[in-house]
C-alpha cells in the first residue's frame, strides 16, 4: 500500500519539485562569493611634521596685506592645511617642490595685523 501511494502522480509532482526547489536552492548557495577582507586594532606611531624655511610675503601694492607664506616640511606629505588667524579661515597649501610649500590666502584676504599663529596640518 505504502508503495502504491508513492507512485500517485501527486506524490511524484511533489517529490520531483521538491527535488527541483533543493537543487536550486544549493545552486544559488554555491554561487555567493564574498571576498576576502582585513579587519583588526593596532598601534602605530604618529611623529608630526617639523617646519622649517618659514617666510611671510606682503602684497607689492599694499603691504599691510599678506601675499603668502612658503614653509618647508622635513618629510613627504600629500595634503597641508594652514590656519594663519586664530578660529580663522583654513587655507590649502600648495606643493612647489620637494617638501617646499607655499600658502596664498588669495589678494587682501589676511591683514598683516590680523596673523596671530600659524597652524600647519600635514598628512602623508
Amino acid at each position: 500500500m505504502f508503495i502504491t501511494a508513492l507512485f500517485r502522480p501527486k506524490t511524484l509532482v511533489a517529490v520531483g519539485l521538491a527535488l527541483v526547489l533543493t537543487t536550486a536552492a544549493y545552486g544559488f548557495a554555491a554561487a555567493n562569493t564574498v571576498p576576502d577582507s582585513k579587519a583588526g586594532d593596532g598601534t602605530g606611531a604618529v611623529s608630526g611634521y617639523t617646519v622649517s624655511n618659514v617666510t611671510y610675503y606682503l602684497e607689492a601694492s599694499d603691504p599691510s596685506k599678506l601675499d603668502k607664506v612658503t614653509f618647508t616640511l622635513d618629510a613627504a606629505a600629500s595634503s597641508v592645511r594652514t590656519q594663519l588667524i586664530t578660529s580663522g579661515s583654513w587655507y590649502t597649501a600648495t606643493n612647489t617642490t620637494g617638501n617646499d610649500w607655499e600658502v596664498d590666502p588669495g589678494a587682501g584676504a589676511v591683514d598683516v595685523e590680523d596673523v596671530n599663529t600659524l597652524h600647519i596640518v600635514a598628512v602623508d
